[in-house]
């Protein structure tokens, strides 16, 4: 297992090559018992999180401008133990942002609800890859991207330009991968569109948008990894 990629710097990425395996992650054959208890205690605590599959990554490589991996399915469950013991674990995490630009140059994020595991965080609507992502075993980034960016404020970027490719950064807790995402709609106006669909949901997963107009525009609650994507954006690199 190996994760040969420079951490805590953005660098341009061409292509992604990460490959679903159908074997199970060896964290999880491994640590079997402890998931079981440590999910008894993450429910007790917050009794809306659903054990749902998502994946972990046991390979990441960048290469060329090109990011290569191999990842597992694995149960919500396992990847909440896994944030608790990730050190030396054999496992990683990597998941998609797009970043949503507004026609006055301002970024729309959101800020997640009381109920989650990342309540009161704000970052750019996202999620855990999942195998739905994946297409002929290859993950498919775009579709993650716009797939949970409609689940949570009800927009659909499926016709919106974009950033003619992704960028990644890679951190000690994780490797998102980025991309761009251009509305014509000023920020205030795409704003407004997600506080209604959020008031139309019974459990929203936001409590709503967080808008950014500038570089040292950082909202309380802003993720570690989201201000070097906040300096990207503004310093107009594509």
């Amino acid at each position: 297992m190996s994760f040969d990629l420079p951490r805590n710097v953005i660098l341009p990425v061409d292509a992604v090559d990460i490959r679903l395996d159908p074997g199970p992650h060896p964290f999880a054959v491994d640590n079997a018992e402890a998931i079981a208890e440590n999910w008894q205690r993450e429910i007790a605590a917050k009794p809306a999180l659903f054990d749902g599959m998502v994946v972990l990554l046991s390979q990441l490589a960048y290469r060329d401008n090109r990011l290569v991996g191999r990842c597992h399915a694995v149960n919500y469950s396992t990847f909440m133990l896994w944030r608790k013991r990730r050190e030396n674990s054999g496992a990683e995490h990597a998941y998609a942002h797009a970043v949503l630009a507004a026609g006055d140059n301002a970024l729309v994020a959101i800020r997640m609800g009381s109920h989650t595991v990342n309540a009161g965080r704000v970052y750019f609507a996202a999620g855990s890859f999942e195998p739905i992502d994946f297409r002929d075993g290859q993950v498919d980034v775009d579709f993650n991207m716009i797939r949970e960016v409609r689940e949570e404020t009800g927009l659909d970027l499926s016709d919106a330009p974009r950033g003619k490719r992704y960028h990644v950064l890679s951190t000690a807790s994780g490797t998102v991968m980025f991309r761009r995402f251009h509305e014509t709609a000023p920020a205030e106006e795409i704003a407004r569109r997600i506080s209604a669909f959020v008031a139309t949901e019974a459990e929203p997963e936001i409590e709503g948008p967080v808008i950014i107009r500038h570089a040292a525009d950082l909202p309380d609650g802003l993720a570690p990894h989201m201000k070097p994507l906040v300096e990207w954006h503004f310093a107009g690199v594509d």
